[in-house]
């Protein structure tokens, strides 16, 4: 894949299509699209959202599941030259709300289903225009109507009326103006997207790609498998969520290389193993917490997944008794990768064709240079010793969208170069391979997610009845680690459970946020000047799993 000034994300789909033509590119609840359709619907929509006064540059939402309207609509926002924010589909209002304002967005595009959220948060931001989309939506007219007779398809009320507009009547309105789309000016360095990221801070963290960042790390990361299965040969059934950057370069990806996409809207482990059989898919995308799943699912016997050569675990590391029995059960091995959202995705992966040692998570892409340093003095570690994890490339991301204090603690200058800080502890061995050991942040890892301990503390702390809180993630080797809370509540309060405080939670928090468990104190440790110490609370819940 050449690229060159004028190079953009649209242009290598375009150029694919092309090529492609009639193989099949998305498959989604049992309907084959092929690239011809795909690129047809795509040009459909970008001619809808500049016929509604999308500009190039102007941010538009994606707040919907994993469907092919997912992928029309972010190859249309791509060849309208707008900049695509994909969201999570179960985001609550509360999140809605400060990511539509921090990214500036002025359209939005939902599934039936979270449209009451969007009419909530629209008084109290810049959003112009809501494009709403049903999940069958694009399927044939007879799967629709058994959906509908048989009460199948979730729905949920809108009102198409205002400015707020039906993807299927947008499609057909403009039907035949692609021709009319004005020439793109986006380039390699032009933004195409942001994503967002939780961490160490109360909201979500904007991480803006450009086009060159995206296309060089998607084609890197999506072409691992190539000794095993051809680029143009492999049908992806992605489990990974297409609004998180693993989704993306490792299963969106395929389509700029000529491959076939699978896609369902919401993990369904039968539906997984069906469609995995009876479209003879090769490679399966998905979490830790996903493979245990299926591990431990009572009909896995009762379907061949054979045809899979590339079986790929990404968004936290996989317990090497997962991967043990993978192989024990069907002779594969589990390939890992390690990332992040500020790298653009994977910063090692595990060759296919060398034995990788159990715990590794791979080894160093060629696009992505690393550093392991003490993380106090960022002075580099002797060779083998751990150390906190610095990337550079050459198209990475340098800061995040409206945040100069989070942009300075992560983003540091070394040798005239930029470095992003991981804050995760990693070691290095003589062969090349990457080992995660430690994280030196107050995340918590929760089934693939990064979650914002400090987020859950000030939601929490918003309760009345709350004086303090502090939010710690306690090691689970089904889900990576569950979140707990301890509460400290005011001299005057009585009655209030830890029910009351999770449901307050499952208000204004992402359900993978909310804490599995709230534990009373009458105190927090803190430090002379008044910090929390969630370090010590930590040692206390290693020291009772020990004991």
């Amino acid at each position: 894949m050449t690229q060159n000034a004028t190079y953009n994300i649209y242009a290598a789909f375009e150029a694919t299509a092309e090529r492609r033509g009639h193989h099949p590119a998305v498959i989604y609840l049992g309907t084959t699209y092929s690239y011809a359709r795909v690129k047809e619907l795509a040009e459909r929509f970008a001619a809808g959202l500049v016929g509604l006064g999308v500009a190039q540059g102007e941010r538009v939402v994606l707040y919907i599941p994993n469907t092919v309207q997912w992928v029309v609509a972010w190859l249309g926002i791509q060849r309208a030259g707008a900049v695509g924010v994909p969201i999570t589909p179960i985001y609550t209002p509360h999140d809605l709300r400060y990511i539509a304002n921090d990214s500036d967005a002025e359209t939005i595009v939902c599934a039936d289903t979270n449209f009451g959220y969007v009419k909530r948060v629209l008084p109290e931001t810049k959003v112009k225009r809501v494009i709403v989309t049903r999940m069958a939506d694009l399927l044939p007219w007879w799967k629709r109507y058994f959906g509908t007779l048989f009460d199948v398809i979730p729905k949920g009320k809108i009102a198409v009326e205002g400015n707020t507009y039906a993807l299927r009547d947008l499609l057909s309105r403009y039907r035949g103006d692609a021709k009319k789309l004005p020439e793109l000016s986006s380039q390699g360095r032009a933004r195409a997207e942001i994503l967002y990221t939780g961490g160490t801070t109360k909201f979500p963290k904007g991480v803006p790609y450009t086009h060159d960042l995206f296309l060089v790390s998607m084609a890197e990361q999506i072409t691992v498998s190539e000794p095993l299965v051809p680029p143009e040969e492999n049908i992806i059934f992605g489990n990974a969520p297409l609004f998180h950057i693993l989704g993306q370069t490792c299963s969106l990806a395929t389509l700029f290389v000529g491959g076939t996409l699978m896609l369902q809207p919401k993990v369904n482990i039968d539906a997984t193993f069906e469609g995995i059989e009876r479209f003879r898919a090769t490679t399966m995308i998905g979490v830790p917490t996903l493979y245990r799943m299926m591990l431990d699912h009572d009909r896995v016997d009762h379907y061949d997944l054979s045809s899979v050569v590339y079986w790929y675990s990404a968004g936290d590391v996989l317990p090497v008794e997962v991967g043990k029995r993978w192989q024990e059960k069907f002779g594969k091995f589990i390939y890992q990768g390690y990332g992040a959202t500020e790298t653009c995705g994977g910063v090692a992966m595990c060759p296919v064709n060398v034995e990788n040692p159990p715990r590794s998570v791979g080894r160093v892409v060629p696009s992505k240079r690393i550093k392991l340093v003490d993380p106090r003095t960022l002075e580099p570690v002797k060779p083998g010793e751990p150390g906190e994890l610095l990337v550079h490339s050459d198209f990475m991301v340098t800061s995040y969208l409206n945040k100069p204090e989070e942009t300075a603690e992560s983003f540091v200058e070394i040798e005239d170069r930029k470095w992003y800080r991981t804050a995760d502890v990693m070691s290095l061995d003589e062969e090349g391979n990457l080992y995660f050991i430690d994280r030196t942040v107050d995340t918590i890892k929760h089934k693939g997610y990064r979650v914002s301990a400090s987020e859950i503390e000030a939601v929490l702390q918003e309760h009345p009845a709350v004086v303090g809180s502090c939010v710690v993630g306690v090691p689970d080797e089904k889900v990576g680690e569950r979140i707990k809370a301890y509460v400290v509540l005011k001299a005057d309060i009585k009655g209030i459970t830890g029910y009351d405080l999770i449901k307050w939670c499952r208000k204004q928090l992402v359900s993978y946020k909310v804490p599995q468990y709230i534990e009373f104190r009458d105190m927090l440790p803190k430090s002379k000047v008044g910090k929390l110490l969630r370090r010590e609370i930590r040692d206390e819940e290693k020291r009772r799993a020990e004991s």
